[in-house]
């Protein structure tokens, strides 16, 4: 039996690992915390698809037009044809599995409207698609593990892959209770550890979704595509802790953006875009609202309330816990935040990555999305590629002769070890907080070169001396040691950012406000002993 490694429990790694104990191959399942503690459960609005129940006029080829005119016209169509075309599929596996969609009086599942779609195609779960699709799979998970194909090992975290000659062998674990590395052997590795939120600070996602593993295997020679592209969810609501996602399924069902002028309201998104202005593309509302200069509010409270009590039961939830605000009696103040990363590992149709055996699914692999995600297409994206990614790995033969990593482990532990007792004025938190401020403030929805080199500058002077910073009791052991792979990765998006003198999609430069048909392609970026290059993949070689 051969044996496969997967880093990462959401629904894009739960996929594949029960793809692949299907076809009777052995998966470990590594994460720090349960699959129900990821951020696929923070997915509120649906899942797209185009199935036999469609709307009128509707069809898998209107599908992928919307994908790629979303973003920007640089995803590959023979990519996003495959994700489209298996939407029905992935519809029925799901129900199969106990996932309750929303249903109509008629007893057939409901679909909403979402941003940049011609038809209503977004099937969900009331505001709670993903932790039903997350419940699901956890069961599914649960039913291997009983028979031995799945194990789980919780509480462990990346540190970095076991490469040799180009070919992934494994991966180095960090166990945080022995503060120790764990060598695991694979015939192929699958990352599936989401976007690289923590490099921003408080955003719509989880901060353990914080780039180390993308920078780290950046740093170990595999390629990263289109770090410029971060798109802004236009509706969140400010708290404490994070910005809390005010679902665009609020808009899908009707909901209003405008800003106050005096006494009178500016629905400023109908004005400047018509009747459905308001589930323009996230890139384009969110713009949009940035360049009012004004608070800008959303407003649902003309609904229905049993409508609201129904369709949109987790938006008025999270209103009244978090800002003690009756949505069906008062508007939402709104603004944009960081949501997704359409840039990450550079992928090829199958999601192996220029290292062979070594995989990426989910949002940590870019591939479906272009310049702009379509809301709907991430949770799509996240079953089909952890399908993709499963079927093309069972089907490989077995690597040759696993060379020894002994000596690997040994020096990256010395390392390890070592870190923790170096002093520095400077504790890891205080740095991760002052890279979360240089990126909210060089990669913010509009851009310019002088404020990326800025950007640049500030993450070059924090490389400078990330190796010399001292162990931070206060944090843990991972987050010491994750900086400077979170670095690499800053490093990368604002190379990428800067490399592309255009506007397209969420990468919008005042400086460069036209598109270029120059740049209508993918951007990559390597990493040699310290030396970022950066290129635009004209032939689209990963994704074509």
């Amino acid at each position: 039996m051969r044996e496969v490694l997967i880093i990462g429990s959401g629904i894009a790694g739960m996929a594949c690992a029960v793809r692949c104990a299907e076809q009777n191959v052995r998966v470990t399942l590594v994460s720090p915390y349960p699959s129900e503690r990821s951020q696929s459960v923070m997915a509120a609005g649906g899942i797209n698809a185009v199935t036999e129940r469609c709307e009128e006029g509707d069809s898998v080829a209107s599908h992928v037009e919307d994908t790629l005119r979303g973003g920007s016209w640089i995803a590959g169509r023979n990519a996003v044809t495959g994700l489209c075309a298996h939407g029905a599929d992935i519809i029925g596996y799901l129900e199969s599995i106990g996932t309750v969609f929303s249903l109509d009086g008629q007893g057939r599942p409901m679909r909403r409207a979402f941003g940049g779609q011609s038809h209503k195609r977004t099937y969900f779960c009331g505001s709670s698609t993903g932790k039903q699709i997350v419940s699901a799979l956890v069961m599914e998970v649960r039913r291997h593990e009983a028979t031995g194909t799945i194990v789980r090992r919780l509480r462990m975290h990346f540190h970095s892959a076991l490469i040799a000659d180009g070919v992934c062998h494994g991966a180095l674990l960090f166990d945080e209770r022995t503060r120790e590395l764990v060598p695991m052997h694979a015939n192929a590795v699958v990352m599936a550890v989401g976007g690289q939120n923590a490099l921003f600070g408080k955003t719509t996602g989880s901060v353990l979704c914080d780039g180390y593993a993308a920078g780290r295997l950046f740093m170990q020679g595999a390629l990263l595509k289109n770090l410029e592209f971060i798109q802004f969810h236009p509706t969140t609501l400010e708290t404490d802790q994070k910005r809390m996602l005010v679902s665009e399924a609020a808009r899908g069902e009707g909901g209003r953006l405008f800003f106050e002028d005096g006494d009178r309201r500016v629905y400023f998104m109908e004005d400047k875009f018509g009747p459905k202005g308001n589930l323009s593309t996230r890139d384009v509302v969110s713009r949009t609202m940035h360049e009012t200069g004004r608070d800008v509010f959303l407003d649902i409270s003309f609904l229905d309330e049993g409508f609201i009590g129904q369709r949109l039961q987790e938006v008025r939830d999270l209103c009244r816990k978090y800002r003690d605000i009756d949505v069906c009696a008062q508007p939402i103040p709104v603004a944009p935040s960081v949501h997704f990363f359409m840039g990450g590992l550079a992928v090829h149709l199958n999601h192996e990555t220029n290292i062979e055996r070594l995989y990426a699914v989910g949002e940590c692999a870019s591939m479906y999305h272009g310049a702009n995600r379509l809301g709907g297409n991430s949770l799509l994206a996240a079953l089909y590629g952890g399908r993709v990614a499963a079927d093309d790995l069972c089907n490989r033969e077995n690597p040759g002769p696993r060379p020894n990593f002994s000596r690997v482990v040994s020096r990256e532990q010395r390392q390890l070890e070592a870190s923790f007792d170096v002093q520095s004025p400077f504790p890891v938190a205080y740095m991760r907080d002052m890279l979360a401020d240089a990126m909210r403030e060089h990669m913010g929805i509009v851009r310019s070169q002088k404020s990326l080199v800025e950007g640049l500058q500030s993450i070059e002077y924090y490389q400078s001396f990330a190796g010399s910073i001292h162990y931070d009791a206060s944090v843990s052991a991972y987050e010491n040691y994750s900086l400077e792979g979170m670095l690499a990765c800053a490093h990368a998006s604002l190379s990428c950012a800067l490399a592309r003198r255009e506007s397209r999609g969420s990468h919008w430069r005042s400086d460069a406000p036209q598109t270029l048909d120059d740049f209508a392609c993918a951007t990559l970026v390597s990493y040699d002993d310290g030396a970022y290059r950066v290129w635009t993949d004209k032939e689209r070689a990963y994704e074509s």
